[in-house]
């Protein structure tokens, strides 16, 4: 794949992104699909667009920017569970600070739950997932790629804070964030069976994506 070709990958990727969440335009689709639908369809696409971008840089072509050493590979092992692991704690659960979220209307702020640490957790988790990525990848192509996504998650937080003020009223956002970060910084969780399941669910996601890693990437990630 030329230059050219990457280049239009990764623009078709931004637009499928941020066109879909536009409130104009996410209004609408909400209505004719309903909330859950929309969630589980951006989702999709996303990843669907995320997986066609990694394929790209693959093919793009190759300049090595700095070889792979073993200590990367086990920086990408750690990163990545934690990866996993702050999505499982994260996903389907009331976040009304940031994109997506389920059931946000029952978000208790004495009880935030991960959020008490970060109000984007899905950002961060895209924010590790690129960095640790881009420590193992010093090529070219995968250096724009890893290096691009991370920054546009980092800076995603700042768009997202100000549409959500917008949505929620710049009162009402500041009362939810004093009231979450009020709460206590570790604390039990509302179920112990609950915080078990998905703690198992991040592992399995985990030693999931190893497995699947040379089938779906093409490298061995061990």
């Amino acid at each position: 794949m030329s230059w050219l070709g990457f280049g239009g990958v990764f623009a078709a990727f931004f637009l499928t992104h941020s066109i879909p969440v536009r409130p104009a335009v996410k209004s609408r689709l909400t209505a004719w699909l309903g909330p859950r639908a929309f969630t589980i369809g951006y989702s999709l696409l996303s990843l669907a667009m995320l997986a066609l971008l990694i394929w790209a840089a693959g093919r793009a072509p190759s300049v090595s920017l700095w070889p792979q050493m073993m200590w990367q590979r086990h920086l990408a092992h750690l990163g990545m569970l934690a990866v996993c692991l702050i999505l499982a704690a994260s996903l389907a659960r009331p976040n009304p600070f940031s994109f997506g979220g389920a059931r946000n209307d029952r978000f208790d702020p004495a009880h935030p739950g991960i959020l008490r640490i970060m109000r984007h957790p899905v950002l961060v988790a895209l924010a590790l997932w690129a960095g640790v990525h881009l420590v193992v990848n010093g090529d070219l192509a995968h250096v724009i790629l890893f290096g691009v996504l991370g920054s546009f998650a980092v800076l995603g937080r700042k768009v997202i804070d100000r549409r959500k003020q917008r949505v929620l009223g710049p009162d009402r956002w500041q009362a939810l964030l004093d009231a979450t970060q009020a709460a206590p910084l570790f604390s039990a969780p509302q179920s112990w069976a609950g915080a078990g399941l998905r703690l198992l669910a991040g592992l399995a996601a985990f030693v999931a994506l190893l497995a699947l890693h040379p089938i779906v990437i093409g490298v061995a990630a061990l």
